[in-house]
């Protein structure tokens, strides 16, 4: 039935059907209001949130900074490192950088005795160094050395804390360098040497090796690049060749042959240890200089060795009980006064100025050489007074001006000092005399002619009166030549001289090597010219090797390093005869004869005959013993280097008394030989009064214009020309 106006039964269609047919889309979700969101009370920040929120910005800002500014650095750092890696050569090139060269000395038997300049041993390379020292240098300089790229901050840090702790600025004092940093100020950053802009190399390597902030900034990329471009070991091979250890040494393997004689691949610890601790201050802890404080530096060494493994107990032990010690080269202080005499021998530019290495082979024994320092040390120990300042030299040298040994002073002293043997000209004395009575030998006279031992007086055309006086004050009448010059009589030789003539006399000494200016007047005789003992000691060698004159030379040869032919050969030797050999033989005879009864009896040698002359300049300014064996030749000077006089001092008392000793040690273990003398027929029987014995010839000055006078009583004038003169030449 249906009911009109109501709803069908039937349900609802839930989904309408779309026009046209088939389902009808369901209807959409009635969307719910949405709820209102409840708001949040703002929150109230407490004083420690503010102060968190201002530090929190800080740090982002310091962050950003950092993280920027170091960007900014490592990119910095790494082109600076890529431009010194280009730049860096082959390691061949980085062993031996030296802008001069050095010189060699060898001896007379071709030993190592001096050096000059900076010598280079050769190339090192860590690998055939020693161990012992290999490990030294690590255990002293860099013990974290294989474990950094370069740069220590550790190190660094912990030399600023020292710095810091002693008082200085954070990088004053101890730097924390690694190797590789000392390394690359060797290496002076890449800077070469150039002579426009620094004065000297010296100050090339103080530039190079100044401290301070900027100059640790720059060393950080060098260093950097260094191992990037070589190895560990090859940056040890350059420190080992380039750093400088003292005594003229660049890298170990001179400074072993310096110091040891020996090379660094045979070192053994403790002269390991010496040489590594040379590298903290070269000149102070080198062994040449003070071996005490360089055995004691190489001691702290050993001990950081015994710390860090590298030696073991039993070794450390043995090397504190047994310290290194220098070779006999290096005991003899680099050659001394010899090495800076033979130095001139040759052209500077192939010594001083030298650009290569350069060997010279020298003249020089150092047997003699030790025994002529050792007799005048031992001398001066037993006879001078506490703190005299008296000083001496000593010449020995061969017939042929071959110098064997050269004693320019008292001490030691270090390359480049005054040379007393060479460089002082002062004045001989009667050392002089000698020229005198050769001049007369080769005029025909023997040592058995007569000569007056009376007062003189010469008028001397424009000076006045000349009258010389004995040192004795005292005269012996007609006495023999051989008399006048044991006794060394001024009268005698003032007459001989005037009698063979002034010129002829000057020319003898001039012929026999003596190139000073020499007096023109009577005082010629008596030594009053000034001379140096290298040139008396080279005429008295004139005298025994027969009358010819003779140059003193040091050099044999010289050669570059490596080469077998030498560039330069000896310049000095035997010259010119000057007299006679006969008379050469009679003037032995008279010198053998002051030595045996004369003033140099003190300069006699038991079982050797020896002949010489001694020498005392006016007021005892300078005193002289020159003299000979039929082996060597030695002349020894005594005085102050202010002109002071000596006092009690004549050249028959000390310098007679060295000479002695140094030919006493020169001559040890050679056989005695006869000198080359000719004892004169007419030799008058000892004690004899000479008065009343015939003369043979008897000498008499015959020069024009000057007269024979008795000598004035107390004249003052005189007396001061005497002393101006230097006429009181005494024995």
């Amino acid at each position: 039935m249906s009911r009109s106006g109501n709803r069908p039964l039937v349900a609802d269609r839930r989904y309408k059907t779309p026009a046209g047919g088939g389902r009808a889309a369901p209807p959409s979700k009635p969307k719910l209001p949405a709820k209102p969101r409840k708001k949040r009370a703002p929150r109230r920040r407490g004083i420690s949130g503010w102060i968190a929120a201002f530090f929190g910005l800080i740090v982002r800002i310091i962050w950003g900074f950092t993280w920027r500014v170091g960007a900014v650095v490592a990119l910095v750092v790494g082109l600076a490192t890529g431009y010194f890696y280009a730049q860096l050569p082959p390691l061949g090139d980085m062993l031996d950088a030296r802008a001069r060269g050095s010189v060699t000395l060898l001896d007379r038997d071709e030993k190592v005795f001096a050096w000059r300049g900076e010598t280079f041993g050769g190339s090192t390379s860590a690998g055939t160094v020693s161990t012992y020292l290999h490990d030294a240098v690590v255990a002293t300089e860099d013990k974290r050395y294989y474990w950094h790229y370069g740069i220590s901050p550790r190190g660094i840090a912990s030399a600023v804390r020292i710095n810091m702790r002693e008082g200085r600025g954070p990088l004053e004092g101890n730097g924390g360098s690694t190797i590789t940093q000392q390394v690359a100020k060797l290496l002076c950053l890449g800077v070469p040497y150039d002579s426009a802009t620094w004065k000297s190399e010296a100050d090339y390597e103080a530039d190079c090796r100044r401290g301070g902030l900027m100059r640790k900034i720059r060393e950080m990329p060098y260093a950097f690049a260094l191992e990037t471009k070589y190895s560990k070991e090859e940056i040890l091979t350059i420190y080992f060749n380039r750093a400088y250890l003292g005594a003229g040494a660049r890298g170990f393997g001179a400074a072993a042959q310096r110091y040891f004689g020996k090379s660094a691949g045979d070192v053994n610890p403790a002269e390991a240890a010496m040489l590594a601790g040379l590298l903290k201050a070269p000149s102070t802890f080198a062994p040449t200089n003070n071996l005490k404080r360089a055995q004691d530096r190489a001691a702290v060494v050993l001990g950081l060795m015994r710390e860090q493994g590298y030696v073991t107990q039993a070794a450390y032990d043995d090397a504190i009980a047994s310290p290194a010690t220098l070779s006999q080269a290096a005991e003899a202080r680099a050659g001394g006064y010899f090495a800076d005499w033979v130095m001139g021998e040759g052209p500077d530019f192939l010594t001083r100025d030298t650009t290569e290495d350069v060997i010279m082979r020298t003249t020089l024994d150092q047997r003699l050489q030790a025994a002529a320092e050792g007799a005048l040390r031992d001398v001066f120990t037993a006879k001078l007074s506490e703190g005299s300042l008296a000083e001496a030299a000593v010449i020995v040298m061969s017939a042929d001006g071959a110098v064997r040994a050269m004693v320019g002073g008292r001490n030691p002293a270090p390359p480049g000092s005054f040379n007393r043997a060479t460089m002082a000209m002062r004045q001989t004395g009667s050392a002089f005399k000698p020229f005198v009575y050769a001049a007369a030998m080769d005029l025909g006279y023997t040592p058995a002619d007569y000569v007056e031992d009376a007062p003189l007086t010469i008028n001397v055309p424009g000076s006045g009166p000349y009258s010389p006086r004995n040192y004795t004050n005292k005269y012996l009448g007609l006495i023999t030549l051989t008399k006048a010059l044991e006794e060394s009589v001024n009268t005698s030789a003032v007459r001989i001289s005037e009698a063979v003539g002034r010129d002829v006399v000057r020319k003898v000494a001039e012929d026999f090597g003596i190139r000073s200016d020499l007096a023109a007047g009577p005082a010629l005789a008596l030594g009053a010219s000034e001379s140096s003992l290298l040139e008396m000691t080279g005429a008295y060698a004139g005298i025994l090797n027969g009358g010819s004159s003779v140059r003193p030379y040091g050099l044999i040869d010289l050669r570059l390093q490596g080469d077998s032919a030498p560039l330069l050969g000896q310049d000095g030797g035997i010259g010119e005869r000057v007299i006679t050999e006969e008379s050469a033989q009679y003037l032995t005879y008279m010198m053998h004869m002051v030595v045996e009864e004369g003033t140099g009896t003190r300069a006699r040698l038991q079982g050797r005959e020896a002949a010489g002359k001694t020498g005392t300049t006016s007021a005892a300014r300078d005193a002289w013993f020159i003299g000979f064996t039929a082996d060597y030749v030695a002349g020894v000077w005594m005085g102050y280097d202010d002109n002071t006089p000596l006092r009690g001092v004549t050249g028959g008392g000390l310098p007679a008394e060295i000479w002695h000793e140094v030919m006493l040690r020169v001559h040890e273990g050679l056989p005695a030989r006869p000198l080359p003398m000719l004892v004169p027929e007419a030799r008058l029987p000892p004690g004899q009064p000479y008065r009343d014995q015939p003369a043979q010839t008897y000498i008499e000055p015959q020069v024009q214009d000057q007269q024979m006078q008795p000598p004035p009583q107390d004249d003052l004038a005189d007396r001061i020309l005497q002393e101006v003169l230097g006429i009181f030449g005494g024995n």
